[in-house]
């Protein structure tokens, strides 16, 4: 299927909550909105298994939500936690995880998110309408950048599955997180290069405390090259980074689902 007509709208606009929640359409505002969660559709992994891909709209402009896993942040069956993630920046984030689900699924998932009180839910299936290619836009042929870390084996490209990097760092201590991007560069009509096609963001995904960056998007030439950030935690305990890598497509890939690319990083932080 051709992914350009996936409608993701719909799933936005399949949420629960009573009679009295909040309209799922209802223009953001400052803070005290919901988080709707959003059904980006699915596809098929060359070991034969499904992901299911997923992001948010968190209708707050300048809240920035921490809901941890449990009654306001749960996927069922089989979660509550199934890898989602407990930092919500503000407005829309594409195609932020993932869930892997066994070749003959045939179920349905179901993501809940509670902000400001406000209940938010959407099922998650293999409807047909809803299969995605996030490796290659069948469009152009274009696909997702390539990051390379250090780690033996750690390479990512396209939807984040799992972690492939693993690191260490001390709570109010700036750590270097680094990685190589590179591109296929192919040329996309509805989106003209500029000199800087390609980015990579950094940003907190999960942890108890706050995390600040310090490039946190940095520009890469065509070529790529090595992208470099520091990242200080302000308390211990166990974190997610999210790098996420955007070519000439740009975020969400303009709602075609492709092509960028996600890699989770987790973060051990000593006092």
């Amino acid at each position: 299927m051709n992914q350009r007509f996936v409608p993701v709208a719909v799933a936005l606009l399949m949420v629960a909550g009573g009679a009295h929640a909040q309209l799922p359409l209802e223009p953001p505002r400052e803070s005290g909105q919901s988080v709707t969660p959003a059904f980006e559709g699915w596809f098929r992994n060359a070991d034969g298994t499904i992901s299911l891909l997923a992001g948010y709209y968190n209708r707050n402009r300048s809240q920035i939500l921490d809901i941890a896993i449990g009654a306001d942040n749960r996927i069922e069956p089989g979660g509550p936690d199934r890898g989602q993630p407990t930092h919500f920046l503000t407005l829309r984030q594409w195609g932020v995880f993932a869930v892997v689900v066994p070749s003959d699924f045939n179920g349905t998932l179901t993501w809940t998110l509670t902000a400001n009180g406000k209940p938010m839910s959407v099922p998650m299936r293999l409807n047909k309408d809803y299969e995605v290619e996030p490796l290659r836009d069948p469009g152009v042929g274009n696909t997702p950048p390539v990051l390379l870390f250090e780690a033996p084996g750690a390479r990512f490209q396209g939807p984040p599955r799992g972690f492939g990097v693993s690191l260490a760092g001390r709570a109010g201590q700036a750590m270097t997180l680094a990685t190589t991007i590179s591109d296929d560069n192919v040329a996309d009509p509805r989106h003209p290069a500029g000199e800087t096609p390609l980015t990579v963001t950094w940003t907190k995904y999960r942890g108890p405390g706050n995390v600040a960056f310090g490039t946190p998007k940095f520009p890469v030439g065509k070529a790529g090259g090595r992208v470099s950030t520091t990242a200080t935690f302000d308390a211990p305990g166990d974190y997610v980074v999210r790098a996420q890598a955007n070519d000439v497509s740009g975020d969400g890939g303009s709602g075609f689902q492709c092509c960028w690319t996600t890699a989770l990083i987790k973060v051990t932080v000593a006092p």
